[in-house]
């Protein structure tokens, strides 16, 4: 008979992880189940259900990490900070910093039902009033979010917005130096051309880090049901969000990290979602190209780091192997948008 210990998936220390859960929640952790939801290709998501309450737990990957990235205790503050706004989010239960527990922190959530979009096909497979509707509902969720008043959720501290676009180029450079198992000539060369470009920006705002249609949860009817994967959340520039959303619209680019674009599957087009953001947000979008090719760089360093943890036997799950093959083509489409 297989026993509970037998199946604990990796990244979980069984009997460490059930003595905090009894000190900290109400959970039943003699019934408790542990399921790996995703094995990520970034952060690694679990399931815990006793019967009575289904939960999840997010950590950060296996392996080292690089520095401020896989903020567990971030996205717990910010998470918990947005439940009474009007951005959907799961609920916050609890958050552990201590590292005896799983050699990390962590941080779990109340499971909130949904799909989650991450190809043209899976876009098409949505009922067809949910998809006409669901990326209206991502951009006006964006924009709702870049209307929250962060000093009244207590998120006036999260970061310093004032500059916030120049230091993404450096961090990133920075991030791309520490994770890179290539020659960084193309990387080295987009961060320059970034530097030299970099706008007077689009105000400030709470942004989300990494918002796109396969970090939220879509409802039936093609509402959001939830937005995850706030790890990277902090203040800046609004605009860095929107280039990230739109370049897996983007008609210049090829799919991004192998994923088609939505577009594809008979959703609005990269400049309808541009459109539909300028007027739910009324913001000037004439520095566009910028925030698209810098968001080319992050996917590229990201997708980077993802590679150097897979070379190094440090990745659960799937899907992997080709991620390597992403990054140039992402620098590349980001050097074609800055050279616009």
């Amino acid at each position: 008979m297989t026993s509970l210990a037998d199946t604990t998936p990796p990244g979980i220390l069984r009997d460490e992880l059930e003595a905090w859960l009894r000190e900290h929640t109400a959970i039943d952790t003699d019934r408790m189940r542990i399921r790996t939801i995703s094995g990520g290709k970034s952060n690694l998501t679990y399931e815990l259900a006793d019967g009575a309450v289904r939960w999840v737990l997010r950590r950060p990957p296996l392996g080292p990490l690089t520095p401020s990235a896989h903020d567990m205790l971030r996205e717990h503050r910010v998470i918990a900070a947005l439940g009474d706004t009007a951005v959907p989010v799961a609920r916050a239960i609890a958050a552990c910093e201590d590292d005896a527990v799983l050699g990390v922190p962590f941080a779990i959530y109340e499971y909130v039902e949904g799909r989650t979009v991450r190809s043209a096909d899976e876009a098409r497979a949505l009922p067809s009033a949910a998809r006409s509707r669901v990326v209206g509902e991502l951009v006006s969720t964006l924009a709702e979010l870049h209307r929250v008043d962060r000093a009244a959720v207590g998120l006036g501290t999260l970061g310093r917005p004032a500059g916030f676009a120049a230091r993404q180029v450096t961090r990133w450079r920075g991030q791309w130096e520490r994770v890179a198992t290539r020659d960084g000539a193309s990387a080295v060369l987009l961060a320059d051309r970034l530097a030299d470009a970099v706008p007077p920006g689009a105000g400030e705002a709470v942004v989300h880090g990494d918002y796109r249609l396969d970090n939220v949860l879509v409802a039936e009817d093609g509402g959001i049901a939830a937005v995850v994967d706030w790890e990277m959340a902090t203040l800046g520039d609004p605009l860095t969000d929107l280039g990230l959303l739109l370049v897996y619209a983007d008609p210049l680019s090829e799919p991004v990290l192998g994923v088609e674009h939505v577009s594809r599957a008979g959703l609005p087009d990269f400049e309808r979602m541009a459109e539909l953001y300028a007027d739910a947000s009324g913001r000037d979008l004439g520095d566009l190209d910028f925030y698209l090719a810098l968001a080319y760089f992050k996917l590229a360093v990201i997708a980077e780091g993802i590679h150097q943890r897979f070379l190094a036997g440090k990745t659960v799950g799937e899907g992997f192997a080709s991620i390597g093959e992403a990054v140039d083509p992402l620098l590349q489409a980001g050097l074609e948008r800055i050279g616009r």
